[in-house]
């Protein structure tokens, strides 16, 4: 390394002290220095830096999770075209069990030099993981944005849905519907989506004198697996709603009602989040708290542009607000039941303040 050191400065005729300020990317450096070092290592044949090379002008990685989930297809399709209204190009990398990582990912968009990375649902939610892997990007000065999944302290453009709004929304219209053996079917709790989607629920459970939903909680994978085991034990416990972390997840927890012999929304109404494409038809159609796909996915290519032509906005995290979607999967207890439903006195819907309600001889 002294004697590159050495070969690079004599050709760019700077000192090594300067040369090496460049090469480790230290501040106090013109323009002019850092041009004539990288012209010098051109002519010797050697590779710069990643940080150090020019950004392709045309290319952007877009970073999501296995599309196995259709919400990540959808944010993949409004991200590229909204790229695409800009004039960039969006690399997609689609994260497997079996593929490539996350971090292989961009090494591979580091060497095609794109201007910038939008993460979609990666590591970054992952509230366990090292996060130096994003300093690095930081300190190559690479624009990059997080999409549902903030990380504090980084510095980083977050762009997420209220997942706290969401988890609250979801318990509000079961327990509107005079629910109050509600489960909660989530992800693991690493994922900070997971952790706030369960302190709405809770939070809004425990604001209507509803306990927090503690022996009704089941934690498994974001797939229809992993929801139809979590809804399993608790249809098992008397659960007459479930409010689930993902659409596919809800999917699972139909499945799971239906093989115990009940029907949904009849005996156990299903509540999903993120309004897949689809869900309007399966079967019974899917109730939902939509995750606002489109807004979310303009404004992180907004905020990542903006960056790459530096005038990034200040750095912070901006909430979403989810909407509800009433379809097919969910049902009034009482209607089901003909009475006050299977919690006795407590579920009367008269009971909760500010409601109006619709009663089945009313329809």
């Amino acid at each position: 390394m002294a004697a590159r050191l050495d070969e690079i400065a004599r050709q760019a005729g700077l000192s090594k002290a300067t040369v090496s300020r460049v090469l480790n990317e230290r501040p106090g450096v013109s323009p002019r220095a850092r041009s004539a070092v990288l012209t010098a290592m051109g002519v010797l044949g050697y590779e710069p830096p990643s940080g150090l090379r020019p950004r392709s002008s045309g290319l952007v990685g877009l970073i999501t999770a296995e599309l196995q989930n259709p919400v990540f297809p959808f944010f993949a399709q409004v991200i590229e075209t909204a790229l695409a209204r800009h004039g960039y190009t969006a690399v997609l990398c689609t994260q497997t069990p079996e593929g490539a990582g996350e971090d292989e990912y961009v090494g591979m968009l580091l060497d095609r030099a794109v201007s910038g990375i939008v993460f979609v649902s990666g590591l970054h939610a992952d509230t366990t993981i090292d996060v130096s892997r994003y300093e690095d990007l930081r300190r190559q000065r690479l624009p990059i944005v997080f999409v549902n999944g903030d990380v504090p302290g980084l510095g980083v453009t977050c762009v997420s849905c209220d997942d706290v709004a969401a988890g609250r929304t979801a318990a509000l219209h079961l327990i509107g519907l005079g629910h109050r053996r509600i489960g909660f079917v989530g992800g693991p709790l690493r994922y900070s989506t997971s952790r706030r989607r369960l302190a709405g629920f809770r939070g809004a459970l425990r604001e209507l004198g509803c306990g927090d939903g503690e022996e009704l909680v089941e934690l498994a994978p974001f797939d229809v697996e992993g929801g139809q085991m979590a809804a399993s034990l608790l249809v098992e416990r008397g659960a007459t709603g479930l409010v689930c972390g993902s659409d596919l997840m809800a999917l699972g927890a139909v499945r799971a009602v239906r093989r115990y012999g009940l029907r949904v929304p009849e005996d156990v109404s299903v509540v999903g989040a993120d309004d897949s494409p689809l869900m309007p038809f399966t079967d019974p159609p899917l109730s939902t708290v939509r995750q606002p796909v489109q807004a979310m996915g303009v404004a992180a290519v907004r905020a990542l542009l903006d960056e790459i032509k530096g005038r990034p906005a200040k750095a912070a995290e901006y909430l979403f607000e989810p909407e509800l979607v009433v379809r097919g999967s969910t049902r009034a207890l009482w209607a089901s039941s003909g009475g006050e439903g299977a919690a006795g006195p407590a579920g009367d819907p008269n009971r909760m303040p500010g409601r109006s309600v619709v009663s089945s001889k009313d329809t």
